[in-house]
């Protein structure tokens, strides 16, 4: 797919005065760099000071070590798998090829290459995800785990091979600020966990490729920081990045001002994209994670340098912990909402870790859990390695006045500024009401046309589910199924999405929500109402309520405005069968050996058919993760709407649990 210059006009239009000078600056320094690479430094005594602290490694569970020792050998013998694609060559890997599509990106001067453009380079992500080197810090953990040399000597031959392959502002390692710094963070890490080696200091500290790297990995993230409407979770993982390596790797004259300016930049970015309430402006649950990981790894890097950082940084975090272990369902899965490229920011685990129970148990041992939060086992290398370096929250004398931060006393079930409204039942009946904004800054780049969307589980089995992301570059039709109104479990007008796409990662126009009712509060029912203004002429408006004692789910969907035609569609999980019936549906599905039901009772005035494994157009699919997509049931509803001004005639539709 290659960006149109319409593409470009409207990215434009989205833009500020102050953004726009911004990138005009850039345009005119990265010319100016075409021509003028500078040598990075002469460096003298440089030394490596930001280990684990003794014992650090003892807290690993033997569970996590068994599993992340088992990943590291499958990497040994040149096995990895990189979203849903298979990978067999890794014992020498080439760095700019696209096992997906056969394709290898161009060489070149970094800003000419055209990494949008599928058919010239490739699936960007699949070349930069390898690059981000966070398979390395999983066989760097393995070597601090058991000892074993050949995990370091594999790393050390890798990350050698990749300096030489990838020399400063040559190729496309060297396009995005967000590969650099989640890049320099693993290097940290690989650095930190081949402590002990022999071979370690000879890698990094008396390596002058590595040192010239790490220069101008930090030159480079100084001088182009993600801006304006960009400035979400890109910003976040440049600046914590920046700061990780200005930290432990302080060896050079420019790194005392950009510890400071990356400091100051991530201690704003994560005030900017984070609600008053801990959820993350985007809106989006995976980089939320990402977010709070980069986040969690930056205050690492400052607690064992020495370097105070701001109480807003920790508190901002807090409010992360404390949001996420309210949101998460009884099997510690949260919302699947908006986009999700399955980014993290540290990764010293093998597969199979529980990414959200990592996360909470990291929160638990850095700022202590609460009464409410789920329970959740030690089961991750990260946590304690993590643990082992930050300052417990209460013990941080900088956070004298913690009194004054007020944290839940129970559970929170509203988000009001993000919209988000979690309705909790029996036998943990799960539902997430959607009454949020649009997304995040000017361009929304990882919102979905999911306003009013719900997403219901079953002792977390999805249910009624989010169908995921699936794709971000190359699909255009699937990414546009993937984030459109109907392909969401909400209600779709004359068959086009509630906010105005103007390409991939950009929204020209946002719907506006606003929630009415947000009632959690009875033991019997609970009851949510909003609605949205995206249809221009059309207001659709929504309610929920879920009745304890019946077991019962009930979603009225009313539109006022002129007569429309409308499809109602709700989307079934990958586990879940349906049996359809007129508008009675019966759904069926298995939960650890036992089977479950409920009965979907549908809108009559609409008629009702299923939908699987379609593509043309897409409909009836499910992504458990990026890149990975599998059939699932859909059941969409046509018809009209009444055409009054009050709605009074709505669509109510019935989900009945089994006992």
């Amino acid at each position: 797919m290659t960006t149109s210059p319409l593409w470009y006009l409207r990215r434009l239009s989205r833009m500020g005065p102050r953004e726009v000078g911004g990138r005009v600056a850039d345009t005119v320094r990265r010319r100016r760099w075409r021509s003028a690479l500078p040598d990075s430094p002469a460096v003298t005594g440089a030394r490596f000071t930001a280990v684990l602290p003794a014992g650090a490694l003892d807290g690993v569970p033997a569970g996590a070590a068994k599993r992340l020792v088992a990943e590291a050998d499958r990497l040994m013998a040149g096995h990895a798998e990189f979203f849903g694609v298979v990978r067999d060559d890794l014992l020498d890997p080439d760095w700019w090829f696209d096992p997906k599509t056969g394709r290898r990106a161009p060489w070149g001067y970094a800003f000419d290459v055209p990494y949008r453009n599928e058919e010239a380079v490739g699936d960007i992500k699949q070349i930069w995800e390898p690059s981000r080197h966070q398979y390395l810090t999983v066989l760097a953990a393995a070597y601090a785990v058991t000892g074993n040399e050949r995990y370091a000597e594999r790393v050390a031959e890798h990350l050698r091979l990749w300096w030489a392959a990838n020399a400063p502002l040559r190729g496309v390692h060297w396009i995005s600020g967000i590969e650099l710094g989640i890049r320099l963070l693993s290097w940290v890490w690989v650095r930190r966990l081949l402590d002990g080696w022999p071979g370690a200091a000879g890698l990094f500290e008396d390596n002058p490729v590595a040192r010239n790297q790490i220069w101008h990995h930090q030159r480079w993230l100084a001088a182009f920081p993600s801006r304006g409407s960009s400035a979400n979770n890109h910003v976040i993982a440049e600046a914590a990045g920046q700061f990780a390596a200005a930290c432990a790797f302080d060896w050079f004259p420019s790194s005392a001002r950009w510890r400071v300016d990356a400091l100051r930049s991530l201690e704003r970015q994560l005030r900017g994209n984070t609600f008053g309430s801990g959820l993350n402006r985007e809106l989006a649950t995976e980089y939320h994670g990402l977010v709070l990981e980069l986040g969690l790894a930056a205050v690492a890097e400052a607690d064992a340098a020495g370097v105070p950082v701001p109480t807003t940084v920790r508190l901002v975090l807090l409010r992360m912990t404390d949001a996420l272990a309210a949101v998460v369902d009884n099997r510690l899965r949260p919302p699947r909402q908006g986009d999700a490229d399955d980014g993290h920011g540290l990764v010293v685990d093998g597969p199979g870790t529980d990414r959200w129970a990592s996360l909470l148990a990291t929160g638990d041992a850095v700022f202590g859990r609460l009464d409410w939060w789920p329970e959740v086992g030690g089961t991750d290398v990260r946590t304690p390695l993590l643990a082992a370096l930050l300052r417990p929250y209460a013990n941080r004398e900088t956070d004298a006045k913690r009194g004054t931060v007020a944290r839940p006393a129970a559970r929170p079930d509203h988000f009001a500024d993000a919209g988000m409204t979690i309705l909790r039942g029996p036998e943990e009946i799960w539902c997430r009401c959607d009454g949020g904004p649009h997304g995040f800054l000017a361009i929304a780049a990882h919102a979905h046309a999911d306003a009013l969307s719900v997403e219901v589980r079953h002792d977390g089995v999805d249910v009624l589910a989010d169908p995921g992301t699936y794709c971000y570059h190359g699909q255009p039709e699937w990414r546009k199924y993937f984030r459109s109104t109907l392909g969401h479990n909400t209600l779709e007008l004359d068959g086009g999405d509630q906010s105005a796409s103007g390409g991939p990662f950009l929204w020209t126009r946002h719907a506006r929500s606003r929630v009415l009712v947000a009632d959690t509060s009875g033991a019997e029912v609970s009851r949510w109402s909003a609605e949205h203004d995206g249809y221009r002429g059309s207001v659709h408006r929504r309610r929920v309520e879920l009745t304890a004692a019946t077991k019962e789910l009930r979603v009225v969907d009313e539109v006022r405005g002129p007569r429309r035609a409308v499809r109602l569609a709700f989307h079934l999980g990958p586990t879940v069968t349906a049996d359809l019936v007129g508008n009675w549906a019966m759904l069926t599905w298995t939960r650890d050996g036992e089977e479950r039901s409920a009965v979907l009772d549908l809108p009559g005035r609409l008629s009702w058919r299923t939908h699987r494994a379609e593509s043309s157009p897409a409909l009836g699919w499910y992504s458990p993760g990026f890149g990975r997509k599998e059939p699932a049931t859909t059941l969409v509803g046509t018809g009209f709407t009444d055409g009054t001004d009050t709605g009074a005639d709505g669509f109510t539709t019935v989900l009945r649990f089994g006992d």
